[in-house]
């Protein structure tokens, strides 16, 4: 079996609880600490195999293998994703069977930052999920005062629409975000504006 790690927490003895999201569901697993364990991080994907017990409610998360990533020890790379994959436990938490999109999406953009620029890989991908989701607005409709946004757009959290004057937010071309909408292409975007649409999303998924 294989999934992305998206949290994990200590408890006693340097033990951990981990939780996967795999290709159908969210799996919570209780690892054991040993030396020779595999490392386990936020935003891994592992190859694994659970071990139930009737001593606890949880499986055993046990023969981890990491499936590593070309791009794996570039730093400013992995920051980003682990924030991105962090936010992912918020959002589906409490949620325990998955649409495959969920883990395709994933894996699909392991793929993408090797060659691309990380954070126009992940907004692109964040982009689609909301589309998948049925929460990307492209009626292009004011959040604040429900009125259609004509010229420069305003994005608050969750990339939601605005007049710039309603939510005192940076502005953009229109083209820009009916590109990055409509087409999933953050190409019309520059570096700085990109950096400033990255911590929308930092904000919740």
């Amino acid at each position: 079996m294989q999934g992305f790690i998206i949290d994990f927490k200590p408890v006693r003895d340097d033990d951990l609880i981990v939780t996967l999201l795999t290709s159908d569901e969210i799996i919570t697993t209780y690892r054991f600490y040993g030396a020779r364990h595999s490392h386990i991080n936020i935003g891994y994907k592992i190859d694994f195999e659970l071990e139930s017990n009737l001593k606890s409610t949880i499986p055993r998360l046990k023969d981890v293998i990491q499936l590593s990533f070309p791009w794996i020890l570039d730093k400013e790379k992995l920051y980003c994703w682990q924030r991105f994959l962090k936010l992912f436990y918020t959002h589906l938490k409490g949620i325990e069977e998955l649409d495959k999109f969920y883990f395709n999406l994933l894996s699909n953009l392991v793929h993408k930052i090797t060659k691309q620029n990380v954070k126009r890989a992940i907004i692109e991908g964040y982009i689609n999920l909301l589309d998948f989701e049925g929460r990307l607005h492209t009626d292009y409709e004011c959040l604040l005062c429900e009125k259609v946004v004509e010229g420069n757009i305003a994005l608050v959290r969750s990339m939601l629409p605005t007049h710039p004057k309603c939510s005192y937010s940076k502005s953009f071309k229109s083209n820009q975000i009916k590109s990055l909408f409509e087409e999933k292409s953050s190409i019309e975007l520059n570096d700085e504006e990109l950096d400033y649409i990255w911590n929308i999303l930092l904000q919740g998924i």
